[in-house]
């Protein structure tokens, strides 16, 4: 349920003859959309919050409401008004009596029937046209979903390039395949042993994120990183995301070794870290939808599902990955993918929290 990004209360369904409004009895704020609106305020109003949304404009502290992403300070000077927010779902948030001070819309002109009437044409055909195509538009997402991975359907620009991610994908690919070479022995010398995790100093602990057990398991934890690791990084930052991708997989070595402190055999991949971005994906990009390729006998055709909903799914997975490992069946350790979620959850509590934390003015 939507929530309010000023008081943090569930949002009320208000039906109006252009749409729903979503309002919060505590506070009174609104959550309009961009063509409601335009039917209040005008073509000019609305064109000019657009031009807003679409800059590099102040981050607000506050949330949207239903993709939870970091709203946009907005502003119009002739209604004295300072306003929130959010490009991908098209919404402003009005606060207390701020959308009765939006000017009304003057009535249009002949011209401008003439334009709108051309605009709905365009966007009904476009929209068939989309409706027409598979599902997901782009046709290299084709081969990922065939081999069972999800794809992204719908994806946001990036306001920063993940300069991060694609690095670290490319030191593990390089370190992963240089291992393939002489793999036994770089597993028995870095791969984290429960038993002896100190080896090394510590190292092992870490090491083991670049090393791999072979070309899917190296391929399929590059996907997944490559995959929601841009949009994590875009939204964290490079430095707290690197704070992440770190404490996650300290916890995910950690979870592992107490679920078999006297194992002596060496657990190696970057799950565990990836583990914790795929957390902090599902609960900072919940509504996000991710395709993935179903299959009966010889027919395929796309499932889309919300992240949120994905993710519990994967959850359940690894809850039960884990009983297999600890009842010594299997070689993948569900544990290490737990802890590094739990991480990554309570790294994005911790950055919800501190974004609540009233902003100190120098005296």
């Amino acid at each position: 349920m939507p929530t309010c990004p000023a008081c943090e209360q569930p949002l009320r369904v208000q039906r109006m003859a252009d749409g729903v409004l979503y309002v919060c009895d505590g506070c009174t704020g609104r959550s309009v959309t961009l063509p409601q609106l335009r039917a209040l305020g005008g073509d000019r109003l609305v064109n000019n919050l657009l031009r807003q949304l679409n800059r590099n404009t102040a981050p607000s502290p506050r949330r949207c409401p239903f993709c939870e992403q970091s709203m946009k300070a907005l502003a119009l000077p002739e209604a004295g008004l300072e306003l929130d927010g959010c490009r991908r779902c098209g919404i402003i948030w009005f606060d207390t009596q701020e959308l009765e001070s939006v000017p009304p819309a003057p009535p249009p002109s002949l011209e401008e029937l003439h334009l709108r009437a051309a605009e709905a044409m365009a966007m009904e055909k476009i929209q068939r046209q989309q409706d027409a195509q598979p599902e997901p538009d782009r046709e290299w997402k084709t081969l990922p979903a065939l081999l069972g991975l999800p794809v992204e359907s719908d994806t946001s620009p990036l306001r920063r390039r993940p300069w991060l991610t694609w690095s670290l994908a490319l030191l593990i690919l390089v370190i992963s395949v240089a291992a393939f070479f002489n793999l036994e022995q770089v597993i028995a010398q870095w791969g984290l042993v429960p038993a002896q995790w100190w080896r090394h100093g510590g190292l092992t602990l870490l090491a083991a994120f670049f090393l791999h057990g072979g070309v899917w398991h190296l391929a399929s934890n590059l996907y997944f990183l490559l995959i929601f690791g841009d949009n994590v990084e875009d939204d964290l930052g490079h430095t707290a995301y690197g704070l992440l991708l770190l404490l996650a997989t300290l916890g995910g070595q950690l979870v592992h070794i107490l679920g078999g402190p006297g194992s002596l055999t060496p657990a190696i991949g970057a799950s565990g870290g990836i583990s914790g971005v795929l957390a902090y994906y599902a609960m900072q990009f919940p509504h996000a939808k991710i395709s993935l390729m179903a299959r009966l006998a010889w027919r395929f055709w796309w499932l889309k599902l919300s992240a949120r909903t994905l993710f519990i799914c994967w959850l359940l997975l690894q809850f039960w990955i884990a009983w297999q490992q600890i009842q010594g069946f299997g070689n993948i350790s569900g544990l290490a993918h737990l802890g590094g979620a739990a991480v990554g959850g309570l790294f994005w509590w911790a950055q919800r929290f501190r974004a609540r934390l009233p902003k100190t003015v120098p005296a």
